[in-house]
């Protein structure tokens, strides 16, 4: 396969992967995400090993997990000398362009005191030069644009908040104040196609993060009534939340930390009744509708121009989202549903393995190092994750993974959270490591809390078989085996490199 041409790396925010590939992607159309897939490799079994989208994104570009990396909340630093992408990818003679966002916190000890940067969680991550800044919270371009076009823009608040038609008091699901074409999915692409049109000359990257379906969960029309609530299958949750509750200690504050009002503005009253919930839910689906349109006009830029089979493509999602599964929403929970993510990779000159579904355990920090050997580079040591190239090319490599491992953080060190508050949480004690293999998923505590087993052949995520002797023997061997993980992939930026009378020596990590 070609080890040199373009990169083009998209992360869609909050996509879980079912609504890509499962039960409620049957209820929406994505022909181009689906297209890709068909003429690419998609990984089926493919995890984030943190959340929520700072940590998470950390992660994908570090190729770390987060007990390496740390940056394990929106607005906890990221170390300004860790290896990631961006920086790395300069070695190849490429300039990594970013186009959204990276949501990474600044390492205040790199910076003078007062600068912006220390100002947002939501700063570009070291190494990209921003093109588009296309912030959650910010968003200044498409601001401007919005108040150029005559939309009331003027207090960003407020334009999330959809808006009811004429005559008629405000409703669940009604559009956005602003057209499609405006809207913050269709102006990235727009600033994107336009910068990318003069490019062609020698192989570039660009980093390409649509918000979209991230909440507020808003859509314009006709996405806004694309999809019928009333077709979409239930949540997957227990008959009430309080039956949810007697599952584990972790579930009241899980399910307080996000209510259903903080996915939507304007109706902060809002109580998870079922018609409230398949709203939200067809909302969401709509969401991840326009994005797929607005790929698919990125994927017809590559071909019209001839660099479709010159150029690495990368598509995946930084987390997953509960979407009313559990009664939870967001993505702070121990469910795969907040973790499951798509990932599709097309390599050019591997049309022979197009179409394939790779059913290997992959994680988040496999695609840095994945897109760093495909250019030629050598991961650094720093890097948790394997390169996916062979897998790619149809290969099985021995010793691959059979678990994937991932962690949250429920403290805050400035404003305690319902963790903290309704558990009794010291701020050292907020962590939660959990480890999934074919058939058992452990979930540890760093409180005094007791472990969660789920057994995918039994009743699955709806059953905590933790204190069943007849599980005793999994449980333990499943604690030994995520002590283990941890010790192995403690941190190895320079724990391979010794110091000789000849000078350092490293033995690479991973080697080809």
């Amino acid at each position: 396969m070609p080890r040199q041409g373009n990169i083009l790396f998209i992360i869609i925010d909050q996509l879980r992967t079912d609504c890509v590939f499962g039960a409620l992607g049957a209820h929406v159309g994505l022909p181009n995400i689906r297209g890709l897939a068909a003429d690419a490799v998609r990984f089926d079994r493919h995890f984030s090993v943190t959340n929520p989208c700072g940590p998470s994104r950390a992660s994908i570009l570090t190729g770390q997990y987060a007990m390496n990396h740390r940056s394990i909340r929106n607005g906890t630093p990221l170390a300004h000398d860790t290896p990631n992408l961006a920086t790395e990818l300069r070695g190849a003679g490429y300039d990594p362009l970013l186009f959204g966002y990276t949501d990474t916190s600044q390492d205040p000890r790199a910076w003078p005191e007062g600068h912006p940067a220390l100002t947002t969680y939501e700063y570009p991550m070291a190494g990209f030069r921003e093109i588009v800044e296309m912030r959650l919270e910010e968003s200044l371009p498409w601001r401007a644009h919005l108040l150029a076009r005559g939309y009331p823009a003027e207090d960003y608040a407020k334009v999330y908040i959809p808006k009811a038609p004429e005559g008629r008091a405000l409703r669940l699901g009604d559009p956005a104040l602003y057209a499609a074409g405006d809207s913050d999915t269709a102006f990235l692409t727009d600033r994107f196609l336009d910068h990318m049109k003069g490019l062609a000359a020698r192989p570039w990257c660009a980093h390409l993060t649509y918000i979209r379906p991230h909440p507020p969960l808003v859509a314009p029309a006709p996405y806004h009534a694309l999809v019928n609530p009333a077709a979409l299958p239930l949540p997957a949750r227990m008959g009430t939340a309080e039956d949810e509750q007697a599952l584990h200690p972790f579930m009241a504050p899980a399910q307080a930390h996000a209510p259903i009002s903080a996915m939507v503005d304007g109706f902060g009253e809002l109580r998870p009744t079922d018609e409230a919930v398949q709203q939200l839910r067809a909302t969401y689906l709509g969401l991840a509708a326009e994005v797929d349109h607005h790929i698919g006009r990125v994927l017809e830029f590559l071909k019209a121009t001839d660099q479709y089979d010159q150029t690495l493509i990368v598509l995946t999602a930084d987390h997953g989202e509960m979407l009313g599964d559990r009664h939870m929403w967001g993505k702070l929970s121990v469910f795969d549903a907040a973790y499951r993510t798509p990932l599709i990779i097309r390599v050019p000159g591997n049309a022979a393995q197009a179409g394939r579904q790779v059913d290997a355990i992959t994680e988040s920090i496999d695609i840095t190092p994945t897109i760093l050997d495909w250019a030629g580079l050598q991961p650094p040591n720093a890097m948790d994750g394997p390169s996916l190239l062979p897998l790619l090319a149809g290969e099985a490599p021995s010793g691959w993974r059979d678990h994937s491992y991932s962690e949250i953080d429920l403290s805050d060190p400035l404003t305690p959270t319902a963790f903290e508050n309704q558990l009794g949480l010291g701020k050292a004690e907020g962590g939660v490591a959990i480890l999934r293999e074919e058939r058992f998923t452990l979930v540890e505590f760093a409180a005094d809390l007791p472990p969660i087993l789920f057994d995918k052949a039994a009743e699955g995520e709806f059953a905590n078989v933790a204190d069943d002797p007849a599980h005793s023997a999994d449980l333990a061997r499943l604690t030994r085996k995520m002590l283990r993980h941890r010790m192995r992939q403690a941190d190895q930026t320079l724990a391979l490199t010794t110091i000789t009378p000849d000078g350092p020596k490293t033995v690479e990590r991973f080697r080809r």
